[in-house]
């Protein structure tokens, strides 16, 4: 009997469907800021909250909402979130005024949340275990698409029609993926004596990482006033009380119960590690690209392409080879070719640097994080109990948010405290490979506790 009937091929594409359009609904409108700046009346970073609403929401809802689907079920929260996503999307179209599309877009992060709260507890229902890789290289390799052909797809629609049909476009796609993950995603494994969702940690949760991101942002961008310094304190003592909830409740909302598993623990401390490397790396390059390099801005962002297409390719790759060999060690090796890419491009000639020498280097970053992200997220996932598989889903998003908010806010720094953009890019790209060692390293220690737990 085949081992993935078309039936499961129809309830992931359902999955993929809405991920693509809440991953490049966060790409897409990146582009579109001055335009619905102009279009709106409002300032340019005015502008950006547009932006920043959206991942706000997500940050904060991710935990809640996967602990809501660990205790009922993750197919509704996939259903509310495709509902609410499509219709705020209509919204987003529709608005006439600044406050209503930053409601609008409110909504949207909500909806978003609620999607990327259980797409990996969903993968698991739908895969066997031991194909299960396969569903979570696609995970990895549609986020890799839709991040890379984001700016792409903002410029076609923006040079043929309006702004609104950046959000218009999501709603035949959600209505598909609604109808058919109605009829065909699966239920959650009974489960006995459920406990009641834990509203005061829900609460303590967004608080926690609203103002955290928050207060992260700001300081980044504005250098620290005294009420981002404020709110980053509460931010902190409101951690503490949170995490202190957490311990000794039975299906906690910040999994402290999960990292209790070594192998888990060490795959979040990995992720956000590797996360926080990469974009040291990404955010940093452009900048050597167009000003030290001397490249324009069209060739700076073509050159960044190959990083994620690389990712792209490699990621299903390494979900097959790592059915046969240990994870731990196949996403150690990736870092190592991370790092490996990372620091050739530190000792890049200046005089003589051609596209080709560029592409190759970026090819070796992308190959590298590709061969490293499958695994570790497969790790991430088999080490815990199918019944937390939410909570396990919900922290890993939590942890690439984390990791690519602290590499944001590190380039931040480094450029705000080193005089001149080409040595400020070389520290971030040191520190970037200095990170994917460490991964590296904590990646390799996971490899007899994953033997053991394939034996």
């Amino acid at each position: 009997m085949d081992k993935f009937p078309l039936r499961s091929h129809a309830a992931i594409f359902s999955i993929l469907l809405v991920l693509v359009m809440t991953v490049l609904d966060g790409t897409l409108v990146n582009v579109a800021l001055p335009v619905l700046a102009a279009d709106l009346g409002v300032s340019d970073s005015s502008a950006v909250w547009i932006v920043t609403v959206y991942q706000l929401l997500i940050t904060m809802l991710l935990l809640p909402l996967s602990s809501l689907g660990d205790l009922y079920s993750y197919r509704r929260n996939f259903l509310i979130g495709v509902v609410v996503f499509t219709l705020s999307s209509g919204m987003c179209a529709l608005s006439g005024g600044f406050a209503l599309i930053l409601t609008a877009r409110a909504l949207q992060g909500v909806g978003a949340a609620f999607v990327m709260s259980v797409n990996i507890a969903l993968t698991r229902l739908i895969y066997p275990r031991e194909i299960l890789g396969r569903g979570l290289a696609l995970n990895a390799m549609v986020i890799a698409i839709a991040t890379a052909a984001g700016p792409t797809l903002a410029g076609c629609i923006l040079s043929v029609a309006s702004w609104h049909w950046l959000f218009l476009i999501n709603i035949p796609f959600g209505i598909i993926a609604f109808f058919i993950g109605k009829r065909l995603l699966p239920h959650n494994p009974p489960k006995p004596g459920k406990p009641a969702f834990d509203w005061i940690s829900g609460v303590e949760n967004a608080v926690v990482f609203g103002l955290l991101f928050y207060s992260l942002g700001s300081i980044s961008r504005s250098g620290g006033d005294v009420t981002c310094i404020v709110l980053f304190a509460v931010a902190l003592v409101a951690g503490v009380l949170y995490v202190r909830r957490q311990f000794g409740r039975p299906s906690p909302m910040l999994p402290v119960d999960l990292f209790g598993i070594r192998l888990y623990s060490l795959s979040i401390a990995t992720s956000v590690c590797s996360f926080i490397a990469q974009n040291l790396a990404m955010i940093s390059l452009p900048f050597m690209f167009l000003n030290s390099l001397g490249f324009s801005e069209i060739a700076t962002g073509l050159l960044m392409t190959p990083w994620p297409l690389a990712t792209m390719v490699t990621a299903p790759l390494a979900a097959r080879f790592v059915e046969r060999h240990n994870p731990g060690v196949t996403a150690a090796c990736g870092m190592a070719l991370f790092a490996g890419g990372v620091v050739s491009l530190i000792f890049l000639s200046h005089e003589d640097a051609t596209v080709w020498d560029i592409a190759w280097r970026m090819e070796l970053c992308g190959l590298g994080f590709g061969l490293f992200q499958t695994p570790n997220n497969i790790v991430m996932v088999i080490a815990t109990p199918v019944s937390r598989t939410g909570g396990a889903g919900g922290m890993q998003s939590t942890a690439r948010l984390v990791g690519q908010t602290l590499g944001a806010t590190l380039v931040t720094i480094v450029f705000a405290t080193v005089a001149g953009q080409t040595p400020a890019v070389r520290i971030c790209l040191c520190v970037s490979a200095a990170l994917a060692v460490c991964a590296g390293a904590l990646s390799l220690t996971r490899a007899p506790g994953i033997r053991k737990a394939n034996a």
